[in-house]
């Protein structure tokens, strides 16, 4: 096993995609720090008396999604208090899941329940991927095309389908004199967002909130955002998947930027000191009208002193490309649970036990909908009470085809990174030459780093 870890963290210097976006680079109410002993959050919950727990065996759940550390621990301690079976529950720091699954995955007392984000992360880690082949956690799947595969051994399961858009105060946008219904194209909202910053003053607001580039927030822009040229070059050439990328639509990634960029709460030039939670409380405040995210924000914008649900929509992220009337939101999974296949066999079996009673359970389906706001694509998933996620359910319903997740294919973190860096350094000079620069670390960065990910 360690010489496995080693050729992983040898794999990862070069280039291996850590996890990113969905929600894990915000700022959570229990954050962990980076991957130290102090470093994350941890509960471990003991058995509910001092008998022999109910079967053998133990969970230990390294968990990707800092905004839903809370309601895992609540969750772990009522199946500990039901079954007998000792859960611990462990949150990685913000942006810092691959860096302490690494670590983790080191101890004798390793993580029997993770996660990775599709096909390139499972690449590294598929060696201790459990296959989950006619488990009860696979049966209970709704759809095979949750499975995450490596030939014929199901590797991971998604446990949580997500959707991200344009994030709109309705009430602000009709004290601007528009509706969301006038908004069905980037024409539209290009007319809208500039209109509005033609007004600004006078209306007291902007259009956007900051597009932060920090690593709390710039993951909303370097991997989602850059989503969008991705998936149309991926719709226009027939492909799931790409050695090297040509950059066909980053036109329509410049004109989004620049629209969101110039049309903001703040200069350009200041956007690389700009947080997650910058933008967020500027959208809070009422300072803008539009804000990039995804469902996983609801919980963070309802409830006592902050929106309702007739305040808010959440709109497609318009690009200028293909049928856009007839466009949803971005929706899909970058997380798939998976199985320690190097841990005990009694905890594995505790880990497939577990996994199966959070989606089949009463206590487990209400949690992860009521409580985390998920979709779970399980047989008895219970209804989300997440406005966003009705909204993207209403826009397939209406026949708008909704834009798939393609960012699990890009090579590398370290790609991601390059993007960021251009992205950053052109809102700060916005000249062709560093537009240009983007144009390189898209392109040309992706060819290297695929390489790097997969040496000949």
């Amino acid at each position: 096993m360690k010489k496995r870890l080693m050729a992983l963290a040898l794999t990862a210097a070069v280039g291996a995609t850590a996890l990113t976006g969905c929600g894990s680079n915000q700022t959570a109410a229990t954050t962990a720090a980076p991957a130290t002993e102090a470093a994350k959050t941890e509960t471990t919950v003991a058995p509910a008396t001092e008998a022999a727990p109910a079967a053998d065996g133990s969970v230990y759940y390294l968990n990707f999604k800092p905004e839903q550390d809370q309601q895992w621990q609540d969750l772990a301690k009522a199946y500990t208090e039901e079954t007998g079976v000792p859960v611990t529950v462990v949150t990685a720091a913000s942006g810092e899941y691959e860096t302490t699954l690494m670590s983790e995955m080191g101890k004798s007392s390793a993580p029997t329940l993770f996660q990775v984000n599709g096909p390139v992360g499972l690449a590294n880690w598929t060696d201790y991927c459990y296959d989950l082949a006619g488990t009860d956690i696979y049966n209970e799947l709704t759809s095979e095309g949750f499975a995450l595969k490596d030939g014929d051994a199901v590797k991971g399961i998604a446990y949580v389908v997500e959707s991200y858009g344009i994030i709109t105060n309705k009430s602000l946008l009709e004290k601007a004199g528009y509706t969301v219904e006038e908004i069905d194209s980037f024409e539209d909202l290009k007319k809208v967002a500039e209109d509005i910053t033609a007004r600004k003053d006078e209306l007291g607001f902007a259009a956007f909130s900051s597009a932060g580039m920090d690593g709390s927030s710039d993951w909303r822009f370097k991997t989602h955002l850059a989503n969008l040229p991705i998936y149309f070059e991926y719709q226009a050439d027939g492909i799931g998947a790409t050695d090297a990328i040509k950059g066909t639509y980053l036109d329509n990634y410049k004109n989004i930027w620049d629209l969101y960029i110039n049309n903001s709460t703040c200069e350009p030039a200041d956007l690389a000191a700009k947080t997650g939670d910058d933008s967020r409380n500027e959208f809070l405040a009422g300072e803008a009208v539009f804000f990039q995210n995804g469902s996983w924000e609801y919980g963070n914008l309802t409830g006592e002193g902050k929106f309702t649900d007739d305040d808010l929509a959440m709109i497609p992220i318009y690009v200028g490309v293909g049928d856009e009337a007839n466009q949803g939101l971005c929706t899909g999974t970058e997380n798939y649970w998976c199985v320690n296949a190097e841990a005990e066999e009694a905890d594995i079996q505790a880990t497939l036990d577990f996994m199966a009673w959070c989606v089949t359970s009463e206590e487990g389906t209400n949690a992860m909908a009521n409580e985390m706001g998920f979709v779970i694509p399980f047989k008895n998933a219970v209804e989300s009470p997440n406005l966003f996620v009705k909204q993207d359910v209403a826009y397939t319903n209406a026949g708008k085809l909704p834009v798939s997740w393609n960012f699990p294919t890009m090579p590398s973190e370290e790609w991601k990174n390059g993007v960021g860096q251009a992205l950053t350094a052109y809102a700060a000079d916005q000249t062709d030459a560093n537009w240009a620069e983007v144009v390189t670390a898209f392109v040309e960065g992706w060819a290297t780093e695929y390489a790097l990910a997969n040496p000949q």
